[in-house]
């Protein structure tokens, strides 16, 4: 990315597993050079797969602008004028209950076929999607078994995206990208269609995709090579560093452009 790029930079957007984590806990580099970019005067928003138990957290506690959760299911916002933490889903709350009920039928198959697989730590916090862990507190399952789970959930007419860490399945068409999209029209007043050039996206994995794909600049840390066969699109470019190593070294080049 080059000097000028990172200086005319409104926003970073960035997956938290593997990306602003490292083996599954938040440095402390990691998360002072999260505040350092909030400092800054940058947008900063998360772009995650984790739930909206975490999420609500997370908006109400991190240095961040919002976050969008459960792979686009919905974007949380905190008022801190307000004292009010502002929840938008993609789908109303009956289509919700609804949804819940059928994911449940491809919960059962799912751990009923796919030996090893086991419900992710944080299912229960979750409002709109089912995850599967293949790797975070399990046993690696083979390729194979995780396509097997794949398989199983678009049979099923979901949505399902992989990340680093879980298999990741809904019903409807959304993804990170299209929240992300809502988001910044909604909340921050931002047309991202013509100011895609100025926001930096920084992930690791298949979930990514489409935000590498749309944003010119994306970032990629260095673990997103792991990935490469099961990358729909590449980001543009890849830290020399993983997971929050490489999110620090992605920060420490944009501040330092910005005050050149």
């Amino acid at each position: 990315m080059a000097h000028a790029v990172a200086r005319a930079l409104r926003g970073v957007l960035f997956d938290i597993d593997d990306t602003l984590t490292t083996e599954g806990v938040l440095t402390a580099p990691a998360f002072a050079a999260l505040e350092r970019l909030h400092d800054a005067g940058l947008v900063v928003v998360p772009i995650t797969g984790r739930p909206a138990g975490w999420c609500d957290h997370i908006g109400r506690m991190w240095p961040v602008d919002a976050v969008v959760g459960e792979n686009g299911a919905f974007y949380f916002a905190y008022d801190r004028v307000a004292h009010k933490l502002v929840k938008r889903f993609r789908d109303d709350t009956t289509t919700r209950a609804a949804q819940r009920m059928r994911l449940a039928a491809v919960r059962e198959r799912v751990l009923a076929e796919v030996p090893g697989a086991a419900l992710a730590s944080d299912q229960q916090y979750r409002e709109t999607d089912l995850a599967i862990d293949y790797c975070e507190d399990v046993p690696r399952l083979p390729e194979r078994e995780v396509d097997r789970v794949v398989s199983i959930m678009r049979t099923a007419g979901m949505t399902v995206k992989v990340s680093s860490i879980h298999v990741n399945g809904w019903f409807g068409t959304y993804d990170k990208l299209a929240m992300t999209r809502i988001l910044a029209r909604e909340h921050l007043g931002i047309a991202l269609e013509s100011e895609r050039d100025r926001f930096v996206f920084v992930g690791d994995s298949p979930n990514d995709a489409p935000m590498f794909a749309f944003f010119p600049n994306a970032v990629g840390v260095a673990n997103v090579r792991a990935c490469a066969g099961r990358l729909e699109h590449a980001p543009a470019f890849v830290t020399r560093a993983s997971s929050g190593a490489g999110f620090v070294e992605l920060a420490e080049f944009v501040l330092a452009a910005r005050e050149a």
